[in-house]
């Protein structure tokens, strides 16, 4: 079977795990490899890893910026779907597999590619995420995935692996922690945090500053949407990867955006994860503060009922399912009018709204004010209580003739 592949492209990014793949894929299938590292915000030194990806063998290197792709078509409709895994994980790493996948998937074909390949473990959703995007664009295309065939079964052999080969990775046996970074967020797994009880260290955070050293006085913003999309900071108008970005500057340097949390991964296990979203902690709040006085209510209980699972799609890897497809386009349908501003107060972690304001504004102050007003009439509550009640009441009649 290894002798029929020819030419591999990998999703590469340089860290522990793909750059011994590369090595691995080499010496195994004895074919060539092509490398593909996105560029989706994660600040590092990307000629480094072109580098890297040529010293350990690769035939061809691709760096592609999907910065704002990834913001604009991957991030803000989840985002207007108010998405939100198990009620604390903003899905940053989810998002991003479908669009990885996808321009993987666009090299294979343009380098007559035979394989693509990947370095999730057989443990994670990774695989299960990188592998139903491949699929859902070429049925027939055959995948490479390390971590269900190789014997070097643990971070501690990759090392050593590593050292071997003289493989230059940014894993250390002192911190030994799986990384993933984005525009969304960055998140730790592995070492000291495989243990649940044990707290974070708190020198792993990138993003944030810890909300006791955050500053002692509040920061006041405004956030402009339109159609269910910021658009703007404090009035000045910014592209979707550069607004991210910039609330990523302004939550991290007030501490927002800190989640350690167990999940349940797809593949059956828990698993630990710290996360750092402080960019999307704060467009989250504010988006649901904008969708607070311009979508109707039974609009938004309709929309917030599908909540989870369109969560539960985005995380389990189904980012291309039909079924993914259809939530988005009715969610973007409740969209249309979630226009206007909101402003925040961010202090030392928290996140908290003062005020909201839309020219598409439901919240009409003469109705429900309570002062004397001339649209609503009070005495009409009776008949819609006593409706409401019949069948309590009814229950309750039954109830007391069997008694």
């Amino acid at each position: 079977m290894a002798n029929n592949v020819k030419k591999v492209v990998l999703a590469y990014s340089g860290g522990l795990d793909t750059s011994v793949i590369l090595r691995w894929i080499i010496e195994t299938y004895g074919c060539e490899v092509v490398t593909f590292s996105a560029d989706i915000g994660q600040e590092e030194d990307l000629e480094q890893v072109r580098r890297n990806a040529v010293h350990t063998g690769a035939s061809k290197v691709y760096i592609d910026d999907l910065k704002e792709t990834f913001v604009k078509d991957y991030v803000f409709p989840a985002f207007r779907a108010n998405a939100i895994y198990e009620g604390q994980y903003l899905l940053g790493t989810s998002i991003a597999r479908p669009l990885i996948a996808k321009r993987q998937m666009e090299i294979a074909a343009a380098e007559g590619a035979d394989a693509v390949s990947h370095g999730a473990t057989g443990k994670g959703n990774d695989q299960v995420r990188f592998e139903l995007a491949y699929l859902a664009i070429d049925p027939n295309i055959r995948i490479i995935a390390p971590w269900r065939e190789w014997d070097l079964n643990s971070r501690t052999q990759l090392m050593a692996f590593a050292e071997t080969h003289g493989i230059a990775v940014p894993t250390t046996h002192s911190k030994p922690y799986s990384t993933d970074w984005n525009l969304l967020h960055i998140s730790y797994e592995g070492g000291i945090l495989e243990d649940p009880w044990a707290a974070a260290p708190d020198d792993i955070y990138t993003l944030t500053v810890s909300p006791q050293q955050a500053p002692d006085k509040p920061e006041t913003m405004d956030i402009e949407f339109r159609s269910g999309d910021p658009v703007a900071i404090n009035g000045e108008e910014l592209a979707p990867a550069a607004l991210l970005k910039k609330l990523n500057v302004i939550g991290g340097r007030n501490g927002i955006g800190r989640v350690d949390l167990v999940e349940n991964r797809f593949v059956g296990m828990k698993s630990r994860g710290v996360y750092e979203t402080p960019g999307g902690t704060i467009l989250r709040a504010a988006h649901i503060a904008m969708e607070s006085i311009t979508l109707d209510r039974e609009v938004m209980h309709l929309r917030d009922s599908l909540i989870p699972k369109y969560a539960e799609l985005v995380y389990n890897g189904f980012w291309f399912s039909p079924e993914r497809r259809l939530l988005q386009t009715l969610i973007d349908e409740t969209q249309k009018m979630v226009s206007g501003l909101v402003r925040l107060e961010l202090y030392k972690g928290n996140c908290r709204v003062l005020g909201r304001r839309s020219d598409h504004s439901l919240y009409r102050e003469d109705f429900a004010t309570f002062e004397d007003d001339s649209v609503y009439r009070q005495k009409d509550a009776e008949g819609f209580i006593r409706l409401n009640s019949l069948r309590l009441r009814i229950q309750r009649m039954l109830e007391q003739m069997g008694s």
